[in-house]
């Protein structure tokens, strides 16, 4: 079953346990708390009508339909504990709390009662489905798309002890890719899928979803390199643990009976913050869009009048996982300003119209980008989008680069701020290095900060 049918089916009976729960909540409150006749009123109806979408909002925004195929017992507990702890003392305060009732006691009632309900009756549905997801993956009748990375010995003891649990712990194994020489015994269990230096090519064409590192921990060169290739991909990266991993407890263990295997991929920020960071970037961008409405036009006509061409510049970018997309900016430079081949700008480059010099210095060459934001191709803070020609030229030198597609792009970037637009590709490495700090360290706070620093730059007029 696909991961967005599991979704429908969690969402579907998430609605409808909220519902009943709350209908059999309303029923406990008349007649055992209040000691009045039930009667189905218009109270009763807006109940169940809006309590089901404070819920699934709350759910949501707590990551519980979040990658729900690798589903398993003790997190969706833990996801429900939490949410209903949090969504019960809301309905309380929201609610509850300004009943008529006889005594303080019963408030203590009316909280134990609807946590009680709503638990029950929406655990009971969820378990069901978890064990399903759980079972099937355990019986091998689905798995996950996985590359094993390596052709030595060691690639064909993870492969082996893999295969021989006597249940499955979600490796559907594509092939390999080879670092060194091929292990016969190997290419007779596994398709040989090619040379790592063709690991991109490979984790494209096979759609891979989780890759397994064949290769010693103790490695650590080799291994951050095949690494960075990885990330920034929606890829989960696993490598085999040496006794200093287990001693020093970077083992980060997800399948109890499963191979003991070390999870790379580390979690950037909680999922609610993207969600708040998400809300931000759409409300602050509409905002945006609607007061500068007026520099739009003043903007516009000043472009077009300062060279023949269009008003606004559209080029592909490579956004989140590397999905490419067209960036909008106002035009500020001549037209076919590339016609020798992708060229970065400098500080004194004649391509450059005097309108756009300002409106570089200032960034209001990037303001357009609000309709990137409210589209979801971009995020108002992350590492600066680049074109493909350039991140090529710079993974060569440095493959932690491509981590930075693990994120949105933004309009504005912790490497923007403190170094500027980068004029060669040196300066681009320099700069990434800023990014990559904010990556480390990403929250709303961050955010914030960075996001303050860029309106000072704008009113200065200090931006390189």
């Amino acid at each position: 079953m696909k991961g967005s049918s599991i979704r429908f089916l969690f969402i579907a009976f998430d609605l409808l346990t909220a519902a009943l729960s709350w209908a059999g909540f309303f029923y406990f409150r008349k007649v055992y708390v209040e000691k009045a006749p039930f009667e189905l009123t218009e109270q009763f109806y807006l109940g169940i009508t809006l309590v089901p979408l404070f819920w699934l909002m709350l759910y949501f925004v707590l990551g519980t339909y979040n990658d729900v195929r690798r589903m398993y017992f003790m997190r969706i507990i833990s996801l429900s504990i939490r949410s209903f702890l949090l969504g019960v003392l809301a309905i309380f305060f929201l609610l509850i709390l300004d009943d008529e009732i006889m005594s303080y006691n019963s408030y203590y009632t009316l909280l134990g009662g609807v946590f009680f309900i709503h638990s029950i009756t929406t655990l009971i549905p969820r378990l069901i489905i978890t064990r399903y997801v759980v079972s099937r993956i355990a019986q091998r009748k689905t798995g996950f798309r996985t590359l094993l990375i390596g052709g030595s010995t060691k690639a064909i003891d993870i492969y082996k002890e893999i295969e021989s649990l006597p249940k499955g712990i979600g490796n559907n194994f594509i092939g390999f890719v080879n670092l060194n020489g091929i292990d016969k015994e190997l290419e007779s269990e596994l398709p040989y899928l090619g040379h790592v230096s063709e690991l991109e090519q490979t984790l494209e064409e096979y759609d891979i979803e989780e890759v397994i590192i064949a290769l010693d921990s103790t490695e650590h060169e080799r291994l951050r390199q095949i690494i960075s290739r990885i990330q920034g991909r929606d890829i989960k990266i696993k490598i085999k643990p040496d006794m200093f991993d287990l001693l020093s407890g970077s083992v980060k263990m997800t399948n109890i009976f499963g191979a003991l295997l070390i999870e790379v991929n580390e979690e950037i920020m909680p999922f609610w913050q993207f969600v708040v960071k998400r809300l931000m970037d759409v409300s602050i961008s509409i905002i945006a869009m609607i007061i500068l409405l007026p520099a739009y036009i003043t903007l516009g006509i000043l472009v077009k009048l300062s060279s023949p061409g269009p008003i606004f510049f559209r080029q592909e970018r490579v956004g989140k996982y590397g999905k490419p997309f067209m960036i909008i900016k106002f035009r500020t430079m001549v037209v076919d300003a590339e016609k020798s081949g992708p060229q970065l700008s400098s500080s004194n480059d004649s391509r450059i119209t005097n309108i756009g010099r300002f409106m570089r210095r200032v960034r209001l060459d990037e303001i357009p980008q609000f309709w990137n934001v409210i589209v979801g191709e971009m995020s108002l803070v992350g590492p600066r989008p680049e074109r493909q020609y350039f991140i090529d030229k710079i993974t060569e030198r440095e493959p932690q680069f491509i981590q930075l597609n693990k994120v949105k792009p933004g309009i504005t970037s912790w490497g923007q701020v403190k170094f500027g637009y980068a004029e060669n590709v040196d300066e681009m490495v320099q700069r990434m290095k800023f990014d990559l700090l904010y990556l480390k360290n990403m929250s709303i706070a961050i955010d914030l900060k960075i996001m303050l620093y860029t309106v000072l730059i704008v009113l200065k007029g200090s931006g390189k």
